[in-house]
């Protein structure tokens, strides 16, 4: 939920998410891949610190993630854009409270990115629509919408095309191998599969349509992602998320998740986290009464 505290910061959840599956099924004259996936949010995340200023200036105030510049960090262009679509004269201070590993495919940067357009929004008195917000967040990334949008959804086109679908109840415990492969680097992989036969959210619900079309790539490129696959084969069918290296495994009770936590082998990064149909930034937005 949103806190505020005595120094004028206000703390907003930036959820993470899961591709539930991912298949490429083409791409589009320019260049750019189309897929379709299910996104599912999450229950855990980054936390971001908002304090506004009257000056106009946006300023990150202390490390986001590690190497990236503060005119390069997508928390501060999401904040630019947002003035810039609005016409606001207002500034912010911003902090990023980093949970989310950078390069595990479960959406930090992106869903960062979505709680400075939608907190400033609010905190600013810019009154843009969900569709705005989410048109700015495309141009910051493909899965910004989502995150803008705030509800679980079904996704076709580069990840825009979104339909909030209703998931059953489910937890999910979750590794990072700590393998960070460039994006376009995966994309350009000869090993990836491009054409897959396009499917329905009946076939997703289902349960016949899992995968993601880059786990081969990874597999076989990332010992550590291999490892991880190995290691969580005991306790169920491991799947990869996004792009990125982070590997999950479903259960439909929060008992069997942390039973199976439990009969990891120590050294690994997991931990536990519940899926949810709608974004806790939506939830912290109601609280505040300012829309």
């Amino acid at each position: 939920m949103m806190a505020v505290d005595v120094t004028g910061w206000s703390y907003w959840p930036a959820p993470a998410k899961l591709n539930l599956f991912l298949h490429i099924t083409g791409r589009r004259p320019d260049g750019y891949h189309v897929l379709q996936t299910v996104f599912r949010l999450l229950d855990w995340g980054d936390r971001i610190g908002l304090r506004l200023r009257e000056d106009g200036r946006i300023h990150r105030d202390g490390p986001s993630v590690p190497g990236v510049a503060e005119s390069d960090d997508l928390v501060v262009r999401a904040a630019i854009a947002l003035q810039k679509a609005s016409n606001c004269r207002q500034g912010a201070d911003i902090r990023v409270e980093k949970h989310i590993p950078a390069g595990g495919g479960f959406g930090g940067g992106s869903s960062d990115a979505a709680t400075v357009l939608v907190a400033l929004n609010a905190l600013w008195g810019t009154g843009l629509s969900e569709d705005a917000l989410a048109a700015i967040g495309l141009q910051l990334g493909a899965d910004v919408p989502v995150f803008a949008r705030g509800r679980s959804a079904w996704a076709e086109g580069v990840g825009e095309k979104l339909q909030a679908i209703q998931l059953p109840p489910a937890w999910y415990v979750l590794v990072d191998p700590g393998v960070h492969v460039p994006t376009a680097e995966l994309f350009r992989s000869p090993d990836l599969t491009r054409d897959a036969v396009p499917v329905k959210i009946a076939d997703f619900a289902s349960g016949t349509v899992l995968g993601n079309a880059f786990e081969p790539v990874l597999r076989r490129r990332e010992p550590a992602i291999e490892a991880v696959f190995q290691a969580l084969s005991g306790i169920g069918r491991a799947r990869l998320t996004g792009s990125g290296s982070g590997c999950f495994v479903e259960f439909t009770t929060r008992a069997a998740a942390e039973q199976a936590l439990a009969e990891l082998p120590k050294e690994l990064r997991a931990w536990v986290a519940a899926g949810v149909d709608r974004s806790p930034l939506l939830d912290a937005l109601d609280t505040t009464g300012i829309v």
